[in-house]
């Protein structure tokens, strides 16, 4: 019987010599394939002692690392459900998650064992371990004692692989959940798509708490057999650096313009990469096209998100279309049936603007534990509506030119703008808020609260904004407060975002 566990077909692909260099560190350690082969079979005879039910979630929050890497491959070896958490997440969202997914086991870093625990044990949850970045923590001194011998666990291809928690315009958060399939079919079309090679190279500068850096640039490495040089955190003169050792680099947008601020980088720097890949927000077609001039090579847009990994992308070779287009995110993957509609529900014309629908073996099986909203978020013909709004022209290339509701993207991360103005509305002395996003020269966008107070009441914008930092990751905090007499409404008496964001989109320059 064929096991379809997405370890398994990762480590299939793991070179014959596996004493070669795997992962090579910026702080000069160098991992194996061997090494990648023991710990992982050590971490998942760890999990499996535990006794735990099938289907058990691995709830993990800590800093970037090659053994946090290791935690992930072990718990789809193990044959449990990897549940990524964003590092800059603090209590009142880590309650949330702990609370709806309920694993039975949470790895967080030593700094928040304290506060992380206590709402893990509170929650049902039996097992807590630490894991630093430093190579030390419970789970590995746990993990020291156990075989470096382990048969991967048998799974079929619609058993979940991993859940992934993607908020709603509604602001209560959705799991995703992938299953094995979903994830192989991906990795196997990504690998083919953009043209991996033997002797490939991988920059990893992404965090590896959601898709971009856990899904396409992690799986495709190792589903190539590739080596990875693995940055714990950006740093945009240490890629100059690494550049000549690499052939392919992934990053946000963000990231890119960051890079160009950087003298170091030229053609020379770039002399033996293959290909730059681009997603996660827009890329302003200033960002590429100064790129090329820089660089001499264009970056390739792709489009994807957490309930589905990777649909579209621009073409690796300049075959199909005129090759890699700015502003676009290319063709529908191979296996992916996409189509934009309108808002009745009906086909729209070659460059009409409507709603992305999207079909395939890489689309998720549902939310968590919401089989309404599930049914909500699906077509009678089993199309996934994807949010996002955009056109396809007469060549076959997607444009997205937005997002449905209001969703901000900044750096890179997803903004509800309902979530924080929940937060805000909860404080004293305030009547309604509304978040918008507007132009961020290095974000791309950023988050800007419009505040009403109370009667009566005076509001300081300065101390709302504060407030939040105690309650929200840093990257959900707004650039700017102001206190306001009014929101404008229409006739429904609904507050017209647009107009607000046409108020301050110059704030930023």
């Amino acid at each position: 019987m064929k096991n379809h566990n997405l370890f398994a077909a990762l480590r299939a692909a793991f070179p014959a010599a596996l004493d070669q260099v795997a992962i090579e560190t910026d702080n000069g350690l160098r991992y194996s394939w061997a090494d990648l082969e023991r710990a992982t079979a050590m971490m998942a005879n760890l999990l499996q002692s535990l006794g735990l039910p099938a289907g058990a979630r691995i709830a993990v929050q800590v800093e970037k690392s090659v053994e946090a890497l290791m935690l992930y491959l072990a718990t789809l070896r193990a044959g449990y459900v990897f549940l990524p958490l964003n590092t800059a997440y603090l209590s009142a969202e880590i309650e949330y998650f702990i609370g709806n997914a309920e694993p039975a086991v949470v790895v967080c870093s030593s700094k928040n064992f304290g506060w992380v625990s206590k709402i893990a044990f509170k929650a049902g949850t039996q097992n807590v371990f630490t894991l630093d970045d430093d190579r030390s923590g419970s789970l590995l001194a746990r993990a020291a004692h156990c075989s470096d011998q382990h048969a991967v666990a048998l799974m079929q291809q619609d058993d979940l692989a991993a859940i992934l928690y993607t908020s709603g315009t509604t602001g209560r958060s959705k799991g995703a959940m992938l299953s094995h399939g979903n994830l192989l079919s991906n990795a196997l079309v990504l690998k083919a798509y953009w043209g991996w090679q033997k002797n490939d190279v991988l920059i990893h500068a992404l965090p590896i708490f959601h898709v971009h850096g856990l899904f396409v640039a992690v799986h495709g490495a190792l589903i190539n057999g590739s080596k990875m040089i693995w940055l714990a955190k950006f740093d945009p003169k240490l890629v100059v650096e690494k550049l000549p050792q690499a052939t392919v680099f992934m990053g946000v947008p963000t990231l890119y313009v960051r890079l160009l601020a950087e003298p170091g980088l030229d053609r020379d720097a770039c002399r033996n990469m293959r290909l730059f890949i681009a997603g996660s927000a827009p890329l302003l077609i200033e960002t590429f096209t100064e790129w090329q001039q820089r660089t001499g090579h264009t970056i390739l847009e792709r489009y994807g998100m957490s309930e589905t990994a990777m649909l579209t992308s621009n073409p690796y070779q300049g075959h199909q279309g005129d090759g890699r287009r700015g502003g676009t995110v290319g063709f529908a993957l191979p296996g992916v049936s996409l189509r934009v509609q309108s808002d009745a529900g009906l086909p729209l014309p070659v460059g009409e603007i409507g709603g992305i629908q999207v079909k395939g073996p890489n689309v998720f099986m549902g939310y968590w534990r919401m089989p309404e909203k599930t049914a909500e978020e699906f077509t009678a013909d089993g199309y996934f509506k994807t949010g996002d709004v955009g056109k396809i022209d007469e060549r076959g290339y997607i444009t997205i030119v937005g997002r449905s509701k209001d969703l901000i993207i900044s750096g890179g991360y997803n903004v509800y703008p309902a979530e924080i103005e929940g937060y805000i509305n909860d404080m004293d002395g305030v009547a309604e808020s509304a978040l918008v996003g507007v132009p961020h020269p290095d974000f791309g966008e950023v988050g800007v609260a419009v505040v009403i107070a109370k009667p009566g009441v005076t509001l300081d914008a300065a101390q709302i904004v504060a407030a939040l930092k105690s309650k929200l990751a840093n990257f959900k905090i707004p650039k700017q407060c102001f206190v306001v007499s009014e929101l404008p409404r229409n006739t429904m008496g609904k507050v017209q975002k647009n107009l607000l964001r046409e108020q301050h989109k110059s704030l930023f320059g």
